[in-house]
Parts: C-alpha cells; structure tokens; sequence
C-alpha cells in the first residue's frame, strides 16, 4: 500500500488526518467493546439464574401436572385447560445498551386467582390448583428467559463485530496509515537531500563562475595598468630624442 501513494506532503498530510480520525475511532471502539462486554456479563449472570429458575419451574410444573393427572385424570386436567378465557398477552418493547437495541417482554394476565381461571372451584381439586399455578409461574419464567436470551445473543454480536472492528482498525488499517506515513516521509526528505545537494552545486558553480569572471576583470585591469606605464615610459623617451635631434644635424 505504502508505494502506491505519491509521495507528496498533500497526501502526507492527508493520511496524517486519517490516521488521527483512526486513532480516535480505535479508542472510542475499544470503550464501546470493554463496556459492552461488562454489559454482557451482568446478562449473562442474570441469564444464568434465569436458566436456573426455569428448570427448577419447569421441574416442579412437571411435578404438579402428573400428580394432577394421577389423582384426577387427564379428562378433568384437560377440561380445566380448556375452560380458561383470558389468555396472556405479550407485549415488547426495546431499550438501548450501549448503543445495541434489546428486546424489553411485557407480559401480562399470566398469574390468575382463582376464579380467573374458568373452572369451577367445585368441580376441581387443589392439585388442579397447583399445576395451574406451576404452569403460570413456568410461563412467567419462559418469557424473562426469552427477553434475556435474545439481549445475550444481541449483545454478543454486536460484541464480535465491535472486535472486528477494533482489530481491523489495529491490525490492518492503522498498520497500512503508518507504513505509508513512513514512506512519504522518507521520500520527501530524501527529495529535500536531494534538493539541498543541487541547491550547493548550482551556488559553488556560481560562486566560481564570479570568482572566475573577479579573476578575469583583474586580469584584464592589470593589462591595462600595464599598457598605461609602457605609454608613460614611451612619453618620456620621446622629448630626450627630440633634443638630441638638433645637435645631430650641426
């Protein structure tokens, strides 16, 4: 991944601002999972208990029902079943946890009196009763463990996909985003090492070129001095001849 990107500071400085928003986001999920996961193990305490309680209602409604049967029969446990009016009603509702929507059962009209249940008291015994209660108090039990038992398996979901996450964003994309970083940064100083080596080369070649055109122009002033003070001498020769020239002719 780290060679595809151009080595240019706008992609460094953009791949800086994705890792510091991945960064972030590598936090925040990381909060999200730990209090998630502490979420999850209340519920599953309580799922625990509620599992328990369930066998121990669906043991003791067993218990009830056959002992109903024994003493009374199937016919008259089935007339008492079939007798009942008003059934339960179930209503759900949902709440959040940690951003992860759970199912909330309402139940109601599960436990009745007596005289809720449409059999005759006269025509019925107290094992009837019993099994009736047992069956209610089972019922009550089958619906906590259900709004538990979906929660839990909700929770642990969201419980994978947030590790998921966190470990793409760790082991994956954070690991790419720095390799990347790496690379541009290398690159761009090796151009800036480069760029300072030509910078030099181009201000020696400079500098000698001024010191050679300095050495030139002295040159050439020296020349010139030198051509002033071969003209003064010849000046100077000039009028002596010139004197002598008369005497010469005499």
């Amino acid at each position: 991944m780290a060679k595809d990107v151009k080595p240019t500071r706008k992609n460094l400085m953009e791949i800086e601002d994705r890792i510091e928003l991945s960064e972030r986001g590598h936090g925040t999920l990381e909060k999200k999972r730990d209090g998630l996961i502490m979420e999850f193990m209340d519920i599953l305490d309580k799922a625990q208990d509620v599992r328990g309680d369930l066998a121990d209602d669906y043991e003791q409604a067993q218990k009830k029902i056959n002992m109903a049967r024994a003493m009374e029969g199937d016919v008259a446990v089935r007339g008492a079943a079939a007798a009942l009016q008003e059934h339960p009603e179930i209503t759900t509702e949902s709440k959040n946890i940690m951003g992860v929507v759970v199912p909330q059962i309402e139940s109601s009209r599960v436990s009745k009196s007596l005289d809720q249940r449409g059999y005759g008291i006269m025509g019925t015994s107290a094992r009837i009763d019993e099994a009736a209660e047992a069956y209610e108090d089972l019922l009550e039990s089958i619906i906590l463990a259900a709004e538990v038992e979906t929660a839990m398996k909700k929770m642990l979901r969201e419980i994978e996909t947030t590790k998921r996450r966190v470990n793409a964003l760790e082991f994956k994309l954070l690991p790419d985003l720095y390799e990347s970083q790496e690379y541009i940064e290398q690159k761009l100083e090796e151009q800036e090492r480069e760029e300072t080596f030509r910078l030099k080369k181009i201000k020696d070649k400079k500098e000698r070129e001024e010191k050679e055109e300095r050495q030139a122009e002295a040159m050439a002033e020296a020349d010139v001095d030198e051509g002033d003070d071969e003209a003064k001498a010849l000046e100077e020769t000039q009028p002596s001849t010139a004197a002598r020239s008369p005497t010469a002719d005499q």
